[in-house]
């Protein structure tokens, strides 16, 4: 039994008893904490965590009817509901014994106890301590498993040169523990990438938390990140994990880290340089062993020179960087992209045999997307629920807003007839929210000729 107790607390009135305890128990215990005045029970669980405690049923003020020893053992229990604690007293009998293991006690031991039976008892204890925490720690990483199996598009989809040459990058960084910062505009798939090198890395079998910085307000930064414990401000009722200790010996995903204000990327870098943590209303320090991965589709490097992003911050997320093409320069994986999209919306909206014509294609490899891959996936789900026919044509995606195309021409910048006819079409279709037959009467044309001149034009 080789230091195998771990840290003990052991609480009584009386200094004998907590003299011999602690000479017994420190051959075998990492720690022995001993305390005579049961008043300070707050103040050291609030300050450290304790893999047993024996608390004495009777103090001084009350003699033999362990009153208090419940009292103290509901504030332990209010306080850390999976504390072990081993009620101790010298005048024990069956009905408190039972009256106490009812109340949360794990076990009851008789003073002058016999040290062999109090060290397979506090055995016991540890066991069942170590067992709390991996069902602990079994529950947080299910859960977080449980949503990382339910993300969406998981896959990253595509065979163009600009997105081979990130999976590239993905290989040679994905086995290392370096901090990665992905860069890229909004819809790029900087998640998904991110979750690429968590699935790739050395940590793949542990839990992989993501955290929307942007979404995080000022006050709630501190709790969301480094956790709280109950009672450390008004909304707290129970502890709570931050999601850096529930990503220890996973990823944790660091989203939108460009919004951080200055006081905030303080808070984080501490973090991340000391590698520590210290939830509200605590004073234990809590190690972390995680893998950092950041994102962001603002420019750090511009932030850092008007001083709107510390620098010493930069150089810590971004031992690696991925910069993520925009969709608009890998059109070429647009019918990959679109096929995917396709097949799950049609399974969802029981569509089932949903295709997409070459002409639809051609107009959405034609658009700009700003909002990159997250709004071709919106414009396909949009297409499927509201096209009659199994074949999608240019038609179904009449809302999408070419004035956003980096090659769209107005009126006033062209004297190209195909352009200009293209461009006054595409008005009329959306000023007429999508009605072929209106967009037709307004231009003065029939339904048939207005149908050729959208093939013609990829509309």
């Amino acid at each position: 039994m080789d230091k195998e107790l771990g840290k003990i607390l052991i609480i009584d009135d009386d200094e004998d008893v907590l003299f011999a305890a602690k000479m017994l128990l420190k051959k075998y215990a990492q720690e022995v904490i001993i305390e005579k005045n049961p008043k300070k029970i707050p103040f050291l669980l609030n300050n450290d965590t304790y893999d047993v405690i024996m608390l004495d049923m009777n103090f001084s003020k009350d003699i033999t009817s362990g009153k208090e020893g419940f009292y103290w053992l509901d504030q332990i229990l209010e306080r850390d509901p999976q504390a072990v604690v081993i009620l101790i007293t010298a005048f024990g009998d069956v009905e408190m014994a039972v009256k106490a293991l009812k109340e949360g006690a794990t076990d009851f031991v008789l003073k002058p106890w016999q040290n062999e039976k109090l060290l397979a008892t506090l055995s016991s204890a540890i066991k069942l301590k170590k067992s709390y925490k991996e069902v602990d720690q079994l529950k947080t990483a299910k859960k977080q498993l449980e949503e990382e199996i339910n993300q969406p598009f998981k896959e990253i989809i595509g065979e163009s040169e600009a997105i081979k040459s990130v999976f590239r990058l993905i290989d040679k960084v994905a086995e290392t523990d370096a901090n990665i910062l992905i860069l890229g505009e909004n819809g790029t798939g900087k998640e998904l990438i991110s979750r690429a090198v968590h699935m790739k890395s050395m940590r793949k079998d542990n839990v992989f938390v993501g955290v929307d910085m942007g979404a995080i307000t000022e006050t709630l930064f501190e709790s969301e990140l480094f956790g709280h414990k109950k009672g450390a401000f008004t909304d707290a009722k129970d502890d709570r994990k931050g999601r850096f200790e529930i990503a220890h010996k996973g990823t944790l995903f660091l989203d939108e880290i460009g919004n951080l204000g200055m006081p905030l990327q303080s808070k984080l870098l501490t973090a991340i340089q000391n590698r520590q943590v210290t939830p509200i209303g605590s004073n234990k320090i809590q190690n972390i062993d995680i893998r950092l991965i950041c994102a962001t589709n603002m420019p750090l490097y511009e932030m850092v020179e008007d001083s709107s992003f510390r620098q010493d911050l930069l150089y810590r997320i971004n031992t690696v960087e991925i910069k993520l093409p925009a969709l608009r320069e890998r059109i070429e994986d647009i019918p990959l992209l679109a096929e995917h999209f396709i097949k799950v919306y049609s399974k969802k909206y029981r569509k089932n045999g949903k295709k997409i014509s070459s002409a639809a294609l051609k107009k959405l490899q034609k658009y700009h997307w700003p909002g990159n891959i997250r709004e071709l996936q919106h414009a396909i789900e949009r297409a499927v629920i509201m096209s009659d026919e199994n074949s999608m044509v240019p038609e179904d995606f009449f809302f999408l807003n070419y004035k956003t195309e980096s090659d769209g021409i107005n009126l006033e910048e062209t004297f190209n007839l195909d352009e200009v006819e293209r461009n006054i079409i595409q008005k009329a279709i959306d000023r007429n929210q999508g009605n072929i037959s209106r967009a037709a009467k307004e231009l003065g044309l029939t339904r048939a000729s207005l149908y050729r001149r959208l093939e013609k034009h990829g509309l």
